[in-house]
C-alpha cells in the first residue's frame, strides 16, 4: 500500500465531503497541519464539524475556514484568540461544544482506543455536566463523557517515513498523536520525510498503522500567537 503523496491536495483527494467530521491536530498554533487546512479550505467543502483544541486565529490555521463559513460546529477547549469565532458564535452561525482541555484530550484518546465512554470528576457541578449522566464511585460524583472519533484526522509531525511512522517535537506531541488514532482516515504532513528504517523504533511516537496517507510540507510558517521577549 502506497501511503506517500506529493502534497496536501493530492493526499486529501477523495476524502472530503460536506457534513463530515474532521479532527485537526496541534496546540494553539503549534504543530498545526497548515497545508491540509489550506487544502480543505480551497476544496470548498461545507458544513464541517471540526474537533480541535482551538480554532486558530483570524487569518491563520482553522480560522481561515471560519472566514469562508465552512465550519458549522466546533468541539474545542479554547477559542479566545479568534474574533471571527466570537462573532459567528454570538450571532448564532456557529455551534460550539466546549470541553475542559484534559477532557477533550481523553475523549479523543478514548475514541482511538475503542472506548465509547468514561467517567471523570472534571466539570461535575458545572454547566459542563448539564444533560450528562453522573455516577458515584467511592463516594465521589463523576460525569460520563463519550469518546470522539472523526471521518478524517489531519495532523502534523516533525519527521515521518513512507510507512507513516511519525516523530513529534515538544508541544506538537500534545493532540496530534491522539488524533492519529481517532481518525477513520489519518493524513499526516511532515517537515522531514525519510526512508523506512531511518527512524529508531524506540523514537517512534505514532506507528504507521495509524496513518493512511503522508506527505512532506514544503514550507511551514509556524506562526507564534504572542511573542514574549525580554525588554532590552
Amino acid at each position: 500500500m502506497n501511503k506517500l503523496y506529493n502534497d496536501a491536495k493530492q493526499a486529501l483527494d477523495g476524502l472530503l465531503r460536506d457534513g463530515m467530521t474532521i479532527m485537526s491536530g496541534g496546540f494553539g498554533l503549534c504543530g498545526i497541519p497548515e497545508h491540509s487546512i489550506i487544502a480543505i479550505r480551497d476544496s470548498g467543502v461545507q458544513n464541517l464539524t471540526v474537533i480541535s483544541n482551538n480554532c486558530g486565529v483570524d487569518d491563520f490555521g482553522l480560522g481561515i475556514m471560519l472566514k469562508t463559513r465552512q465550519i458549522k460546529k466546533m468541539i474545542s477547549s479554547y477559542v479566545g484568540e479568534n474574533k471571527t469565532f466570537e462573532q459567528q458564535y454570538l450571532g448564532g452561525e456557529l455551534e460550539l461544544e466546549f470541553n475542559p482541555q484534559g477532557t477533550l484530550a481523553e475523549r479523543i484518546r478514548a475514541g482511538g482506543a475503542g472506548i465509547p465512554a468514561f467517567y471523570t470528576k472534571t466539570g461535575v457541578g458545572t454547566i459542563v455536566a448539564d444533560g450528562k449522566e453522573t455516577k458515584e464511585f467511592g463516594g465521589e460524583t463523576y460525569v460520563m463523557e463519550t469518546g470522539l472519533k472523526a471521518d478524517l484526522a489531519i495532523i502534523k509531525a516533525w519527521k515521518g517515513d513512507s510507512e507513516g511512522n511519525l516523530v513529534f517535537r515538544k508541544t506538537a506531541r500534545n493532540f496530534n498523536p491522539l488524533m492519529a488514532m481517532a481518525g477513520i482516515v489519518t493524513v499526516a504532513e511532515v517537515e522531514e520525510l525519510v526512508e523506512v528504517g531511518q527512524i529508531d523504533p524506540d523514537h517512534i511516537h505514532t506507528p504507521g498503522i495509524c496513518v493512511q496517507r503522508i506527505f512532506k510540507g514544503m514550507h511551514f510558517e509556524k506562526r507564534i500567537e504572542f511573542a514574549t521577549v525580554r525588554e532590552s
